[in-house]
């Protein structure tokens, strides 16, 4: 990762995550959210995402609506999760969706390791 930190909710995210000793030179998968209204434009976008890295499911929301998981697997950096969400808005903005957000699993680090 830059250690040029981004001003935003993705680059104060990957600081942390850099804080915390987070493993930024391996592939990991990150799931990307968004939400719609309805299921048949929600099942729509996941045509998308599909390949090789790449996964995608569809759940109702308890709160109404339906939730679109994305899963890619890549390097954590800011450019590409950006790049991501910019393709995703792309496809699930026309289908009246709206992104959610992206995490990562964090591996806790061996106590032989903390600081």
């Amino acid at each position: 990762m830059s250690t040029a930190l981004h001003d935003d909710v993705s680059g104060g995210v990957l600081g942390r995550m850099k804080q915390g000793g987070f493993d930024f030179a391996s592939v990991h998968p990150i799931e990307f959210y968004a939400i719609f209204p309805d299921e048949n434009n929600a099942l729509k976008a996941t045509r998308n995402f599909r390949g090789e890295s790449l996964h995608a499911l569809v759940t109702e929301r308890d709160e109404g609506g339906w939730h679109l998981q994305v899963s890619k697997v890549m390097h954590v950096t800011y450019a590409g999760i950006d790049d991501f969400e910019q393709d995703m808005q792309a496809v699930v903005a026309p289908l009246g969706g709206k992104l959610d957000g992206w995490g990562v699993t964090q591996e806790p680090r061996p106590a032989s390791l903390r600081s």
